[in-house]
């Protein structure tokens, strides 16, 4: 699987990098960073650090091929490039080629409460097949501590990919 990760806004980009080093080593990753998201991911194997600047990277083309994308923190400001077309650096040009090659895109929405703009931005992009998953906990997880509770995030956000995880407790009824 080819997956371009990106890290837009600097308020839980802590969370970004967590899911991308706990993603398994099989996976070809593509990691971009909003210039607001100021730190730097140590080199791991099927790692390719891109920069946001460089609307000419690979991940920019649909012939280049990735399957998924997945913007966690996605900032009130990418959401909103996004929904209304705006590909004016590589995370949010990388998004539209994902949109147009009806590939898998996942948002992860770091800001709230949100007011009736993001609102209706996720909604359009929602109805265009975006799957809009913010970090909100399942309480019956059973979360005790903060890694505890980054781990439930990353696993729902991992079963969206059709990763395979045992980082949080299923619900058993």
């Amino acid at each position: 699987m080819k997956l371009i990760i990106a890290i837009s806004g600097a308020s839980g980009a802590s969370l970004g990098e967590k899911f991308i080093k706990k993603l398994p080593s099989d996976i070809k990753k593509y990691v971009i960073y909003s210039q607001n998201a100021t730190t730097v991911l140590d080199k791991e194997q099927n790692l390719s650090i891109l920069e946001n600047e460089n609307i000419a990277a690979p991940t920019a083309s649909g012939s280049f091929g990735c399957d998924a994308m997945i913007i966690i923190p996605c900032s009130m400001n990418s959401l909103a490039k996004i929904a209304c077309g705006i590909s004016d650096n590589l995370i949010t040009r990388s998004a539209a080629v994902i949109l147009k090659e009806q590939k898998k895109l996942i948002l992860a929405p770091r800001e709230m409460p949100f007011s009736s703009i993001p609102l209706e931005n996720m909604l359009k992009l929602s109805k265009l097949g975006v799957q809009i998953a913010p970090p909100i906990l399942g309480y019956y997880a059973k979360i005790k501590t903060l890694e505890d509770m980054e781990d439930f995030l990353i696993g729902k956000w991992f079963d969206m990919l059709k990763i395979k995880h045992n980082l949080y407790k299923r619900w058993e009824g």
